[in-house]
């Protein structure tokens, strides 16, 4: 099988990049090594098997996600981590990720985070749960009443995995007090996920809270793979096949997104519509590579039990032109390749991925790159 140099480094910057593929089970050849002096040596090539290709890159393009030293815990199965407020449509998305732990052979973790009486004053905390915090029992009150609807949540979980209509994969808890977006992001940081999935109120619902939306919030700050599931959502298949829209920058990015698409689904036959966006300066004179024919090329080659095809869509009635399609094709998934950008940037010129959650009512699949 043909071998590609994915990076040419010093010595020790070589062998450090190979210890980190290695532990993701990419076999690395290093190349052109100054066998008498090695340490000296500046022109180490890292080769790879060309089929490595697209996590090789997501490795190196991420070191949040794959770090160069990672502690012992870090090496076990990663959960997915589903942030609940005890609402039906956090339920929901428990439930899609209850299926997605079973296809993984991952466990479950479900995370509640309250906000504490010091900054809450009198507040409601979801749909449930008003508290007047007065008294300095108000903390222990929440953590009990907290605690005693993750039980319940739990065993309707358990529940329907003793009816056979979930699988049945290990759950665990995590109560935390803090503002809910940045706990959770918080969470993810020290504790790496497999994938967070999360609820969100349907398209009405949204549009009142769209300033406040923790959804929105994890999405801009959060570096790991995010699932949305709106209220009411499940993730469909139409004849075995999964109609996807895949959002591209049309650069490597997309492969890394691509990829990461089949390791959150990796048995999953695609009908995907791959359509990009194209920046404000290339409105009025678009180069070649505005074309994403090369890339859906490249994504037939790589994934052969898939069917892929371009789609255009315009910058300026970006949301007009998705409600077309979607009405065209009734899509099962949107996938957003996502890139960070700085508060002032969010705030202004708020994201793809952040504008959708908010416009869509289809699960929706966020990658960072």
């Amino acid at each position: 099988m043909r071998l590609i140099t994915v990076a040419i480094h010093t010595y020790d910057h070589a062998c450090r990049l190979r210890r980190r593929l290695e532990r993701e089970g990419i076999e690395v050849v290093l190349q052109n090594v100054n066998l008498e002096s090695p340490v000296v040596s500046s022109g180490v090539r890292v080769r790879i098997h060309e089929h490595n290709l697209p996590l090789a890159l997501r490795i190196i393009e991420n070191p949040d996600v794959f770090p160069e030293d990672e502690s012992p815990g870090n090496s076990d199965v990663r959960e997915i981590l589903v942030p609940i407020d005890f609402s039906a449509h956090s339920f929901n998305a428990a439930r899609v990720a209850v299926s997605l732990a079973a296809i993984h052979g991952s466990d479950l973790r479900l995370l509640h985070t309250y906000i504490g009486p010091v900054v809450a004053g009198k507040m409601q905390l979801t749909d449930s749960l008003t508290y007047e915090l007065t008294d300095a029992d108000a903390r222990r009150k929440i953590e009990e009443d907290a605690s005693a609807h993750m039980q319940r949540f739990i065993k309707a979980l358990k529940d329907l995995m003793r009816s056979g209509e979930l699988a049945a994969v290990k759950i665990n808890t995590e109560i935390r007090e803090g503002v809910p977006e940045d706990a959770i992001i918080q969470y993810v940081r020290s504790n790496p996920p497999l994938l967070v999935v999360m609820g969100t109120r349907s398209f009405e619902k949204k549009e009142r809270e769209m300033v406040g939306s923790v959804c929105a919030q994890v999405l801009d700050g959060c570096r790991f793979s995010v699932l949305v599931i709106p209220e009411g959502a499940e993730l469909r298949q139409s004849d075995g096949y999964m109609k996807m829209l895949f959002f591209a920058n049309l650069d490597q990015e997309d492969i890394l997104a691509m990829d990461s698409f089949y390791r959150v689904f990796p048995d999953m036959s695609a009908r995907a519509s791959v359509v990009n966006i194209p920046g404000k300066r290339r409105l009025l004179e678009r180069a070649k590579v505005d074309n994403p024919e090369s890339l859906v090329a490249y994504f037939r080659n790589s994934y052969p039990a898939s069917e892929f095809k371009a789609e255009d869509i315009a910058a300026t009635d970006a949301m007009v032109d998705f409600d077309r399609l979607q009405l065209q094709n009734s899509y099962d998934l949107i996938v957003v390749p996502n890139k960070k950008k700085n508060l002032l940037s969010r705030v202004f010129n708020p994201s793809l991925a952040h504008r959708l959650l908010f416009h869509a009512d289809i699960p929706m699949l966020v990658i960072p790159v």
